[in-house]
This record gives structure tokens, sequence and C-alpha cells, in this order.
């Protein structure tokens, strides 16, 4: 689809065409994502339930360094889709050309210090033994592939802002078959195991980055960027700050939540945590339509919103919101009626019988928030594409600072639910 098409549908079209050309790709890009994460906690499973939770552990302590990341994406695509909205294309270039030095500057800090801090940050967070080797192994090769990551949250933010989200779901395709390919060669043909399953995520990441810069280069049809003779501008980089700063605070503020989270969960035991880990990657894969709906609506929203069309911006929010609630019950519905199936697919190891307990507990117990889940993303992908983020991010924050980690921890002193105190509260 060429630039005047995409915009004229964005701007013009049926809104529920509009929702589906531009969700759809990012539903399979997300799930996509989703599924080679799977296939990594499929393999590291097999190495056993302390390998497997150690992955789930650090995880937390990955996206709270990312998280400057999907903040500078967020407020990239903010930022480009109202001005491709408005038809300002050079402002626009100028835009995503500082996006993009931002970001490797930053990544490469965080590597670094992320590298040298994980048998600290392991430490502090209270693992041990076996289980702080293996969860130090997997964070400190994953910090080496932050540069990549951020890197390509620009490119999706770029060529989300455009309306292009096909091309950031055949890259992620592309790398999320050459990572499955990868998993087992390192993790069991090389005998690197926790290791391998790392070092497989980060070089299918790189090159995931490389072809998207080329794209970004050559078939980008309405932002070019420009190093040539490149300097940083004030102006530009305080508005960025100001749209991205509260998404990043969100998503760090979340992470550091889940870290806390997790410290709580593992004085459970292994088998609470590698149940919590796994429940949470199930669920992400029938979040992923309500997720893809709001990543759209960001860029449906700022471009429309550039080009001064507010009421068609509410009419997407609401056509956005029936749809999600629709899909959101289904996937409700489907989990309570196929629980034991859904968690056998995962662990069928009779040695892990406490795990497939507690995943069956947790799955039922999270299903029912399904529908509300979903509306969380419509909300936030409204909010980031207005730019009005502090809404997000007091969103993001709150339901974990405010109401799940409370309760748990009143759960935890105050009764004798034992880990239902926290499938309740995370479902709450």
């Amino acid at each position: 689809m060429e630039r005047v098409e995409r915009k004229e549908l964005i701007l013009n079209g049926d809104i529920y065409k509009v929702i589906m050309t531009l969700s759809l790709p990012i539903m399979l890009n997300n799930f996509i994502q989703t599924l080679y994460n799977l296939a990594d906690a499929i393999w590291v499973s097999k190495l056993g339930s302390v390998q497997f939770a150690a992955t789930s552990f650090v995880w937390p302590i990955i996206f709270l360094f990312i998280s400057l990341g999907i903040g500078i994406s967020v407020a990239g695509t903010s930022i480009l889709s109202q001005l491709i909205g408005a038809s300002q294309y050079d402002e626009a270039n100028e835009y995503a050309s500082q996006l993009m030095v931002v970001s490797i500057m930053f990544s490469l800090c965080f590597a670094v210090l992320g590298y040298l801090s994980t048998p600290w940050v392991v430490k502090l967070m209270g693992a041990a033994g076996d289980f702080a080797r293996y969860s130090n192994t997997y964070l400190k090769i994953s910090f080496l592939g932050f540069p990549f990551v951020f890197l390509f949250f620009n490119f999706n933010s770029i060529m989300h802002a455009q309306g292009n989200t096909m091309a950031p779901t055949i890259l992620s395709g592309v790398s999320a078959i050459i990572n499955v390919i990868l998993d087992p060669i390192f993790i069991f043909t090389l005998d690197m195991g926790v290791a391998g399953a790392a070092i497989a995520t980060v070089l299918s990441q790189a090159l995931l980055v490389i072809v998207g810069i080329y794209i970004l280069k050559k078939h980008s049809p309405m932002i070019k960027l420009k190093f040539k003779g490149f300097k940083f501008n004030k102006d530009i980089l305080r508005k960025i700050i100001q749209i991205g700063l509260p998404s990043t605070i969100g998503q760090s503020g979340e992470a550091l939540g889940f870290t806390v989270l997790n410290s709580f969960i593992a004085s459970y035991g292994t088998s609470t945590l590698a149940a919590f880990g796994m429940v949470n990657r199930i669920t992400s894969i029938l979040m992923q339509p309500p997720m893809g709906i709001g990543a759209a609506l960001t860029s449906i929203v700022g471009q429309n919103i550039g080009a001064n069309q507010l009421e068609r911006v509410e009419e997407a929010f609401k056509k956005a919101i029936k749809l999600t609630m629709v899909i959101g019950i289904i996937g409700a519905l489907l989990m309570l009626w196929k629980d034991s199936w859904i968690i056998d697919l995962f662990i069928r190891s009779k040695d892990d019988q406490k795990v497939i307990t507690e995943s069956i507990t947790y799955l039922r117990y999270i299903s029912v928030s399904m529908p509300l889940m979903g509306i969380f993303s419509i909300l936030q992908g409204l909010f980031q594409g207005s730019g009005h983020t502090k809404h997000s991010m007091s969103m993001a924050i709150g339901r974990l600072w405010f109401i799940r980690l409370p309760m748990i921890l009143l759960f935890k002193y105050f009764s004798q639910l034992g880990s239902t105190g926290i499938w309740f509260s995370m479902s709450f």
C-alpha cells in the first residue's frame, strides 16, 4: 500500500477496516514474538524447573532497563503519526533521526551497566545457589542484545507511525524462525544450556535490526533517516522527553514492581515461580489481539489528531473497545473450559506436578480478568496516540504498586491462602 493510499485509509476509510488492516499484522507480530518466547520456555524447561524459573525470574530486570527504549518508541509513534497526519514530512524525518541516535546512545550505556551489575542485582533479589548461577548467566547475555532491542523499537515506531505494520511483522517472523532453529542447537547440541537460549535470542535480534535499518533507508515511504551533518535539536529532544518520559516511568515502574513481585513469589518456591512465568506466557498469547488493536489505535489516533479529525478519533476508540470486549470474553471462556489441556501442552513431566497444579489455579483466576485487561490495552493506545502519556503511566504504575503488591503482602502475612493469594491479587 503506497503512501497516499495508506494515509487515506487511516484518515477517511471505514474504521473497522482501518483497525483490522493495521492491527492484524501487529497481532501476528506479537503472536510470533510470544511463540518464540514460548519456544525458549519449552526448550529451557527441558533442562529443569530451576533453569526455567531462572529465565522468568530475571525478565523484569531486563524489562526495567529497556523501559527507556519503550518510552522513546511510544514518543516516536505519537509524534511521528501526528506529523504525518498534518503532512509535515520534513519535520518527521528530523524527529526520526533524533530518536534513532538517542536510542543508540542509551542502549549502549545500559548494555554495559546491566552486564556489570548483574551479579549484584541477582543477589539483591534473593537468588542463591544454582538458581542464582542460571539467573546470572541468562541476564548477562541478554544485556548484550540491548542495542538491537532498542533499535528495533525505533524501527517499529517509525513504521507504525506511517501505518506500515506489515514490515515489522515479516521481520519478526523471520527472526522468530531463526531463534527457534538456533535454540536447540545452542542449548543441547553445543551443550550451552541456559546460556545457549540467551545467545540464540541475541543473534536473532541482531539479524532483525540489520534488515530493519536497510528497510528504513531504502523502502520507508514517508520518513527518511538523515544522519549527514547530524546535530542534536534541543526542541525536538525536549518534546521527545515530554511525551516519552511518562511512558518510560510507567514502564520502568511496572518493571520494578514485577521485580519486587518476583521476589515475593520466589519466597513460595520455584514451583510457584515457574507456574507464574508459564501462565503469563500463555495468557500473553490471548492478549495479542487486544494489544494489537491498542497499538494500531496509537497510529490511528495520532494521524487523525494531526489532521484535526477528533470525531473520528472518538469513533475509533469506541469501535476498538467493542472488538476487544468480544475477543476478551471468548478468550476467557476458552481458558476456563480447557485449562488442564492448555497447561498440559507445556508441562508434561510427572516431576512437575506441583507446577501443573499451581499453573491451573492461576490460569483460572487470571482468565476472569481477560476482557478488562483488553480494555486496558485500548486505553493505553488512546492515551499514547494523543500524547497523553501521563495517563498511561498512572494506569501502568497504579495497578501494580497500589493494587497487586499491597494485596499480595496482605494475603502473605495475614491469611492462610498461600500462593492462591498471589493469583487472586494478579487478577483483581
